[in-house]
């Protein structure tokens, strides 16, 4: 898995690469507190290159969301994969972290 960090205005972009599983999620993760603990609670998780998830992947983007909303912030989730999504939707997670289409629709849902 490969992450990347675009910091746009008061959002910060988190794009993942590659497959989130019982070894790649705790990275992830590592990777959202980090954020979090900077102050960067307007976070964007571009999932267009995440080919796979495990539930410990899920995981790890509920605890982002979680983290980001105790301090004032929140988690969209943008451009998920057909199988990915459909996991999202099936564990019930599609119902819990919010969810676009690409990075600019979640880009915008925070100003609205």
């Amino acid at each position: 898995m490969d992450v990347s960090i675009e910091i746009n205005g008061a959002m910060t972009i988190v794009r993942v690469v590659g497959s989130l599983d019982g070894i790649s999620a705790p990275d992830l993760q590592a990777v959202f507190e980090q954020q979090v603990r900077e102050a960067r609670v307007r976070l964007i998780a571009d999932l267009t290159g995440v080919e796979y998830t495990s539930s410990a992947g899920l995981r790890a983007l509920l605890g982002a969301m979680k983290d980001a909303r105790t301090h004032g912030g929140d988690l969209r989730l943008a451009a998920p994969r057909p199988d990915v999504r459909k996991v999202l939707e099936m564990s019930g997670f599609a119902s819990i972290l919010k969810i676009f289409d690409d990075v600019s629709a979640a880009a915008a849902s925070y100003t609205a």
